[in-house]
């Protein structure tokens, strides 16, 4: 007998459901689709194992002679955030699916060869936030956006790029951490899958993922405190004291890699900051960028129940005007990120 169309949904959605086995029954629900989007992850999924493996022995480096120009077999040998961004373009280019791409890592857009096979979809991504950490051991991770090339004569690779936050059709990332998980969503909820090292497999762990309407934690880097203004500094205050609606401190959790910071939080409930400072003129609106970090994170907090602002307006509803355009952050449970907004409007 057939499995029904829930029976197909609820197997998509069952513990221990491989990614691969995911993705197909979820394809099995949408009669149009054309596979392309499987092979699309599927291809991402490799390239983060590749990272994952080169992470997972960075403390070694010295011990297997990785951390100079050139190793014993007088390779060059690329520092692990070059690795990451190479192993991404070096796979997704010829893939067949894309486009073309744009990297944290690469000032101009990534075209596709001329000599490849080009797709349908645009991916931009960070290929490991967080690289500071990874001396220390910490979580850091690959951030990643996807959208539909647009089907209109005369435009460059650029405007496929510079689009609003809801255009895109799926956005994820990868943590590396004490195991490696994929985080994402195509836009029916949020789903993260754990790395099974002993079969080289992604396996459902976290099944349609959901944040509560107020959480617990605040995450900000506190140092930049002199760099705020008034407004800013009355936001965090607010979860730090018990003057708010919990009626006692958020408590204070900060790793210093956005991916590491949004997945707990994610997870646990609460919300991440990362105002605009005055530390650097040439960064008014903050560190983080729209396109590859606020705007895939911003998807996923939504899916989630959650919500993302600059402190002004929504981050999926802004489009991009630059490759590398920068806005201020607030992301988490829905009702602190509509109090931090709302203060910073002066309500």
């Amino acid at each position: 007998m057939q499995p029904t169309e829930i029976q197909r949904a609820n197997q998509s959605y069952r513990l221990g459901t491989t990614i691969t086995e995911h993705l197909l029954l979820c394809e099995d629900e949408c009669p149009a689709a054309s596979g392309q989007f499987t092979r699309l992850l599927s291809e991402l999924i490799i390239s983060a194992k590749l990272i994952s493996r080169e992470v997972n022995k960075a403390g070694l480096a010295d011990i297997l002679g990785m951390t100079g120009d050139v190793n014993v077999q007088g390779e060059k040998v690329l520092k692990l955030d070059e690795f990451a961004n190479q192993a991404l373009i070096h796979r997704m280019e010829r893939s067949g699916l894309l486009c073309a791409m744009s990297s944290e890592e690469n000032s101009d857009i990534i075209n596709i060869p001329d000599n490849m096979p080009k797709g349908s979809y645009v991916l931009a991504f960070d290929p490991l936030d967080g690289s500071s950490n990874v001396d220390a051991n910490a979580s850091i991770g690959t951030i990643f956006s996807i959208h539909r090339k647009i089907e209109k004569e005369g435009l460059s690779s650029l405007d496929n790029f510079l689009r609003y936050g809801y255009e895109q059709v799926a956005a994820g990332y990868f943590l590396y951490g004490s195991s490696t998980m994929l985080v994402y969503s195509a836009g029916k909820g949020v789903h993260g899958f754990t790395l099974d090292p002993s079969v080289g497999e992604f396996l459902l762990s976290h099944q349609n993922i959901t944040m509560p309407e107020r959480g617990a934690i605040y995450s900000v880097n506190e140092g930049y405190t002199e760099y705020w203004d008034e407004r800013t500094r009355a936001v965090v205050n607010y979860f730090k004291s018990s003057k708010n609606e919990r009626g006692k401190p958020y408590s204070a959790r900060y790793i210093g890699a956005l991916v590491a910071d949004f997945h707990r939080n994610l997870l646990y409930g609460g919300i991440y900051m990362y105002p605009a400072d005055s530390q650097d003129p040439h960064k008014p609106h903050g560190k983080l960028r729209l396109l590859c970090e606020a705007a895939p994170l911003a998807f996923i907090v939504e899916q989630a129940g959650g919500a993302a602002t600059d402190g002004k307006q929504r981050i999926l509803g802004i489009k991009a005007t630059e490759l590398h355009e920068r806005v201020p952050l607030y992301i988490g449970c829905k009702a602190d990120v509509a109090r931090a907004t709302a203060m910073l409007q002066g309500d």
